[in-house]
């Protein structure tokens, strides 16, 4: 079904994934690269995947507050519980994140300063209106990557 740090609320529930379940699952795994943790904890994985259905994710500029809060806005986005709020494809997604984090240095506060989430970058994202048009090609081969994967990986499981 999935991994406990990695599955998307809708797929716990038994609903069928889709794009923005693999952009969850993204989110994860961009939110441990910043944070250098996953999202959610437990003591065993039934209590990390529950912690999916009932809690947002620790704001990761609270752990890292050199992250910039655009970027923190695009991990938290693609961390909604409710598969509507997030990005709806990855190109939507790939167009935030790579117009976004460039647009904000990174940012360290003062000591006496608390790191809070931007929750006005969220909302400021899903209105701003969307970046450069990007070449097909480039498209395609951002496509081609997922394809050449999968293929080395049944070539790999063939071989052994």
């Amino acid at each position: 079904m999935g991994s406990p740090d990695y599955i998307s609320p809708e797929q716990l529930k038994n609903k069928r994934g889709d794009a923005r379940s693999d952009l969850y699952a993204v989110g994860v795994m961009l939110y441990e690269m910043l944070t250098g943790e996953t999202p959610f904890h437990g003591v065993n994985p039934f209590t990390v995947m529950n912690a999916r259905l009932v809690r947002s994710p620790r704001p990761p500029r609270e752990i890292n507050p050199q992250i910039s809060p655009g970027l923190e806005a695009i991990v938290l986005r693609t961390l909604e519980r409710d598969p509507r709020h997030r990005y709806a494809s990855a190109q939507e997604f790939a167009e935030d994140f790579l117009r976004r984090p460039r647009a904000e240095p990174f940012a360290v506060p003062h000591q006496d300063q608390v790191a809070t989430p931007d929750r006005a970058a969220l909302v400021d994202l899903r209105r701003q209106p969307s970046g450069p048009r990007r070449s097909p090609l480039a498209y395609f081969m951002l496509a081609l990557i997922p394809v050449i994967l999968f293929g080395l990986l049944l070539y790999v499981a063939r071989a052994g």
